[in-house]
């Protein structure tokens, strides 16, 4: 009993600065039942113990639980919920993931699951993303890309990026470290020719160069900043030349490039390889977790056998398994050839996968997220065609936006006609059939109207037909005659026909909408949608959900997004 609650009481001044007899009393009772017979003997054992140890100190408590109930000092790990599997060794407030992008032009949908999955893994452990923009290759970088990805991140994260950095801002980081295996006797500076190095890889060879003195291997590295030309040189690191992996032999870690880079220009020729700059980055960044594709397994082992050379911890590394975007044009290389020669009009042209693009038509960064909680980290390959993509963004982004999408009426290539005999009336239609509070617009409309002539052309003689919210008619000898208002009156009508959407033939607004394939449909809608501004999203009933783009004068643009 006297161990018992002595453990107790000094667990709970240790944790709370005072002792709560009531509590230490029913810990007590838990860790032994039997002492139920005689509680008021427990209390007065609490009593006695809580006067013992009101004089010691915060450490001095802290040590005597370490000597007799340790157990008590371990911190319950806390438990984290959230809609993915949790990642070892992740810890709230502590989890810190980047994603690495290269500037060769703005992120597309085969980015998003990998961001979005990283995102959504910073959300569930309260950490950082990071953005690393891997610019390192002079050969194939796209200026403007630095300012679009980290636009394209913000909106993938709802503007929750934690930092971005750019690798060629930190060449000065990487050239040290890279001294600093030299120097470890870690790395050496091969100079051999590049098939004669393969050759000897291929079979197990050490080159020549790598069993050179360090002093030696000192002065090659710093003659690769000023003497040695591209393609002489290349800094290579020490590992197992007969690994039976060939790729982990004596891989590359810096080498010579002298093309003009769009941010330090010429001033820098020697540049690291992408497993150097990311080992040395995720160290030097804190990165708890590296979140990729299955196809960067290798370069994990690479960028952890640097780590452990320079003395570091490594992250978790953790992989999914290769997405095929079937049938999908994501190349920003061909992209980029395409737009300079005039296929499509820009990095945002509506039938391209780019997020810009899609952002550009309406589609939530949320939807994209939904997705890759949907595939979760999986190592699973999965080919994704574009009809079964497109059917599960459209979804997923449909339950985003329908609330906040009002309704309108649209006539795609209008046709007008005139129902004989029928009312004027201002006809009142809801914004959202849903939120009646939202508020109303009104057609004002006599006998003359416009229809769209798709459904114009399937009338049929005899039929009766509804506009929407307002009249019933029935096509006879070629005219359209007033039946009547009565929506029950169409229900029950044995010959009906469709219901159509319509407007009154004057106070319309030009509308244009660009069509997924770029090409344009023309017409009228409501005057009521000039109260839109640039960016809202509305569903032109029947026809689907789409983005207002521009406002000129009495001309509304909107791009489709979907049904």
């Amino acid at each position: 009993m006297e161990t018992i609650s002595l453990k107790h009481c000094l667990k709970n001044v240790y944790e709370f600065g005072s002792v709560n007899p009531k509590v230490v009393l029913g810990l007590t009772l838990r860790d032994n039942p039997e002492l139920k017979k005689d509680v008021p003997k427990v209390l007065k054992e609490i009593d006695k113990t809580i006067k013992e140890i009101s004089s010691l100190s915060k450490e001095e408590v802290k040590s005597k639980l370490e000597e007799i109930a340790p157990e008590l000092l371990k911190e319950k790990k806390k438990e984290i919920k959230g809609p993915l599997k949790e990642l070892p060794n992740a810890k709230e407030g502590k989890f810190v993931v980047r994603i690495a992008p290269s500037p060769s032009g703005p992120l597309h949908i085969g980015h998003a699951y990998g961001s979005s999955l990283n995102y959504e893994y910073v959300k569930m452990y309260n950490g950082k993303f990071i953005v690393r923009i891997e610019d390192t290759n002079p050969d194939n970088i796209y200026p403007n890309a630095y300012e679009l990805i980290e636009d394209d991140t913000n909106w993938l994260t709802d503007n929750n990026v934690s930092q971005v950095i750019v690798q060629s801002e930190r060449l000065g980081i990487y050239y040290d470290y890279a001294e600093q295996l030299v120097q470890k006797n870690k790395a050496y500076v091969c100079t051999c020719n590049l098939d004669e190095w393969r050759e000897m890889k291929k079979e197990g060879k050490a080159c020549p160069c790598r069993d050179l003195e360090v002093k030696e291997q000192q002065i090659r590295y710093a003659k690769m900043f000023n003497e040695y030309a591209e393609g002489e040189a290349v800094l290579k690191l020490k590992t197992d030349i007969k690994d039976k992996n060939p790729a982990m032999r004596d891989f590359s870690l810096m080498r010579i490039n002298e093309r003009v880079h769009p941010k330090t220009g010429k001033e820098q020729r020697v540049w690291p390889l992408m497993v150097f700059s990311v080992a040395i980055d995720d160290h030097e960044l804190g990165i708890t977790h590296v979140l990729n594709g299955k196809d960067h397994h290798d370069n994990g082992i690479k960028e952890a056998l640097i780590m452990k050379y320079l003395g570091w911890k490594t992250p978790e590394y953790k992989h999914w398994g290769r997405i095929n975007f079937e049938g999908f044009k994501l190349s920003t290389t061909k992209t980029k050839l395409a737009i300079e020669q005039g296929e499509y009009t820009g990095w945002d042209d509506i039938r391209l996968m780019t997020l810009l693009a899609l952002r550009k038509r309406g589609y939530q960064a949320g939807a994209f997220r939904k997705y890759a909680l949907e595939i979760g980290l999986s190592l699973n390959d999965k080919t994704v065609s574009q009809k079964e993509f497109w059917k599960n963004i459209n979804a997923f982004n449909k339950e985003l936006i329908e609330e906040k999408s009002n309704r309108y009426f649209f006539i795609h290539d209008p046709v007008g006609i005139k129902i004989l005999n029928s009312p004027k009336k201002a006809v009142q239609l809801d914004l959202h059939p849903d939120f009646p509070d939202r508020g109303q617009r009104t057609l004002t409309v006599h006998d003359e109207i416009n229809i769209a002539e798709d459904d114009y052309e399937k009338f049929v003689e005899g039929k009766i037909y509804r506009l929407m919210d307002y009249c019933n008619f029935e096509v006879k000898d070629r005219k359209f005659l007033f039946v009547s208002e009565d929506y029950e009156d169409f229900k029950n009508a044995k010959n009906k026909g469709m219901i159509i959407h319509w407007l009154p033939v004057e106070d319309n607004v030009v509308t244009e909408v660009v069509l997924e394939d770029n090409s344009h449909a023309l017409g009228l809608g409501e005057k009521s949608m000039l109260n839109l501004k640039e960016g809202d999203l509305v569903q032109l009933e029947r026809f689907s959900f789409c983005r207002l783009d521009k406002k000129e004068g009495n001309k509304l643009t909107f791009w489709y997004l979907h049904k």
